[in-house]
């Protein structure tokens, strides 16, 4: 391999050091009077953060006039997260995976284009080794970066790094436009919804055991549900992952639930725009979530060892359910040291479903 491509990938090993060493809000703030011509925001993962940045740089966006340019750099596996949304004038992205050997040698073949767009702001919300290479290839006047270890949410992180460049302020602005509003609505019709109905999503999609709430419980839920509001359909969808457990739901809600894990299938732009047709989502830690609390949809998230100090969804249509409250909370790990996952088993359905209902008072929505 290239002695120049070797040396590159040490530098970068030893950014990402440096990053987590020297953890500060770093910045260098627009000092003209003029606005920008043209930004570049950079997430390059995962699915959920490259979500989350949106409704802050929608904030952004309506603080600047309709000539300033607006693109973003992501990877290929979810771009089509920012790509549904009318908000970025161009949508740069790279692959490889999640090897970064290959992500940086795909980079070096994209960064000549970057630095002939001339951006005269960089807004890194990755702060990682390939994002700092990025902006210091392109050298814009100004530039900012996230506080990426810093525990606070996401969100935050995000509103502070974007408001860091100088720019103003900004806040969490859930009215995001989807380009294709009706993507996905066939496919709902074909599995048997009935738009009268609300349409109510189990999302039953946490990464490991850890963040899993019992099946069974969904079911216990669903039915308490219904029983309150007998004009509701359930709907699940997302990655082939639990097809055993949308195939379990719907063996016994039947006709009440809508399966698009087993039947149709959604690519990420359908999936944001179904939600967006949806009531309400039970969900645990996952992409799907944060698509639906950005979204400005009411939505109850169910974390076991997920941080909610780096995850948990915001705002007042928002409502999470934590193990931050246990010695043991906030762990990370992917199986329970004490094998029962207590700060999930200690959540019943009915008091889920409380909790569902004073979300839905509290804005309004009932």
């Amino acid at each position: 391999m290239h002695p120049i491509f070797l040396r590159l990938c040490d530098m970068i090993r030893s950014a990402d050091i440096k990053i987590m060493i020297k953890e500060k809000l770093n910045f260098k703030s627009w000092k003209f009077k003029s606005l920008p011509k043209r930004i570049l925001i950079i997430r390059l993962q995962a699915m959920g953060d490259v979500a989350i940045t949106l409704p802050y740089v929608q904030s952004l966006k309506e603080k600047l006039p309709a000539i300033t340019k607006l693109d973003f750099l992501t990877r290929n596996e979810v771009k089509d997260v920012p790509g549904s949304v009318k908000l970025y004038d161009w949508i740069y992205s790279i692959g490889g995976g999640r090897n970064t050997m290959l992500q940086l040698f795909c980079l070096l073949f994209l960064l000549p284009k970057l630095k002939i767009n001339n951006y005269d702001i960089v807004i890194d919300l990755q702060r990682n080794k390939l994002s700092r290479l990025v902006r210091k290839f392109i050298d814009p006047v100004a530039w900012s970066e996230i506080e990426r270890f810093s525990e606070t949410s996401a969100g935050d992180k995000y509103q502070k790094g974007i408001e860091a460049v100088g720019l103003g302020s900004i806040k969490l602005n859930t009215g995001l436009q989807l380009k294709k509003p009706d993507a996905g609505r066939i496919k709902l019709i074909n599995a048997g919804w009935n738009s009268s109905k609300k349409l109510v999503v189990l999302n039953p999609a946490g990464a490991f055991s850890t963040r899993n709430w019992q099946i069974d419980n969904y079911v216990k839920y669903a039915e308490l549900w219904k029983t309150n509001f007998p004009d509701t359909q359930f709907l699940i969808l997302g990655l082939k992952t639990i097809s055993e457990k949308a195939l379990f739901l719907k063996k016994i809600l039947k006709d009440d639930l809508i399966d698009l894990v087993n039947t149709e299938g959604t690519s990420a732009e359908e999936a944001f725009s179904i939600i967006n047709k949806t009531y309400f989502v039970l969900t645990e830690d996952s992409g799907l979530m944060h698509m639906s609390w950005v979204s400005g949809i009411p939505t109850l998230a169910l974390f076991g060892s997920s941080r909610r100090d780096w995850s948990a969804p915001l705002g007042e249509h928002s409502l999470c359910l934590n193990s931050s409250d246990l010695e043991c909370g906030n762990c990370l790990l992917k199986v329970c040291k004490y094998g029962d996952i207590h700060c999930l088993t200690r959540y019943t359905p009915e008091f889920v479903f409380d909790r569902a209902i004073s979300l839905l008072k509290r804005i309004g929505k009932l």
